[in-house]
């Protein structure tokens, strides 16, 4: 059985991982009391990853919003004190960074982004994501880290937190209903975005942890399909049985971490050919898992493992763009 060293396994993305590497592996899941990435000495660090001597090591921390040196610290610098750490404590382990759709920036609409697409981040977030990114490439070819980046694009599952459009709309849709309000307020919804289920984004970790070899060191993880951010609150409102109106009222340009990226699409295809990954779960499967699970309920998970070999993925583009009708 593999030794895991898993970081973040309290967060959104980190519990499902945590729940798809227990059955496999010997995990060890530090929380932030014993050991905070932000601000443990690399010499601290570094004997914490020799004493576990883990196979692999995942990070599932990271910042979503806050000043730039802030983003700066949680996604780039941590990242830079991993890599050493794992560098002189295991270094034969792999290791695995959740990283951003952000790091594109803005993608043509219509157009799937490829792992080789250009990157122009378009803020902090993004750009402290690239960084974390590039260190670990650096340290890949230097043959001093066996690394993988996960780009995740729009994580959406139970759990998802409340800084996001999809989990600020599920609690004030939980609001609305238990208040026999008839309408609730948001953002401009004209986004298009690519939902992944969390639960996909676990497997794909799961994947990337099991591979012996691998042929590159950046994967994208999505659906492969840019649906309105609109579509998706109409989903989650379904799901919730809400018939009210859903309002939305645009915010000065630039307030949030992508609101200057009109559309998001990934192309998949690398992790289905390489990693032995495909997304598993639909929107409103994911969508009605967030939703109950803002009331503490948990859906009867369905069970499908993606195959280690897959069926061959079609030759033309994985993007597939949604009618918001």
């Amino acid at each position: 059985m593999s030794t895991v060293l898993l970081f973040g396994a309290s967060g959104f993305v980190g519990r499902q991982v945590r729940a798809v590497l227990a059955p496999d592996a010997e995990l060890r899941c530090p929380g932030r009391a014993d050991c905070d990435l932000g601000t443990v000495e690399l010499r601290e660090l570094t004997r914490l990853v020799r004493a576990v001597a883990p196979d692999a090591v995942v990070n599932c921390t990271g910042a979503l919003d806050g000043t730039d040196d802030q983003l700066v610290l949680a996604n780039t610098l941590v990242t830079a004190k991993l890599g050493e750490a794992v560098a002189a404590g295991a270094p034969g382990a792999r290791l695995v960074r959740i990283g951003s759709a952000g790091e594109y920036g803005p993608i043509p609409p219509g157009e799937a982004a490829d792992e080789s697409a250009a990157t122009r981040p378009i803020g902090a977030y993004g750009v402290s994501h690239l960084a974390g990114t590039r260190l670990v490439e650096l340290a890949c070819r230097a043959g001093r880290v066996d690394g993988v980046v996960l780009r995740v694009f729009n994580p959406v599952g139970p759990g998802l937190p409340t800084g996001n459009v999809l989990g600020r709309a599920a609690l004030l849709l939980r609001q609305a209903l238990a208040r026999g309000e008839d309408r609730i307020v948001l953002g401009s919804l004209d986004a298009h975005r690519d939902f992944v289920d969390v639960r996909d984004v676990a497997l794909a970790v799961r994947a990337a942890v099991r591979i012996r070899a691998l042929p590159q060191r950046i994967f994208n993880i999505g659906s492969g399909r840019a649906v309105p951010t609109r579509t998706a609150v109409q989903l989650l409102a379904r799901a919730a049985g809400f018939t009210g109106r859903i309002e939305e009222e645009a915010g000065p340009p630039g307030t949030s971490r992508s609101g200057g990226v009109g559309w998001a699409c990934a192309d998949i295809r690398a992790a289905a050919d390489l990693l032995g990954w495909r997304p598993s779960y639909d929107l409103p499967a994911s969508v009605s898992a967030l939703w109950y699970a803002t009331a503490g309920i948990q859906l009867p998970d369905r069970g499908v493992v993606p195959s280690v070999t897959p069926p061959a993925q079609p030759k033309e583009s994985a993007c597939i763009q949604e009618s918001a009708s």
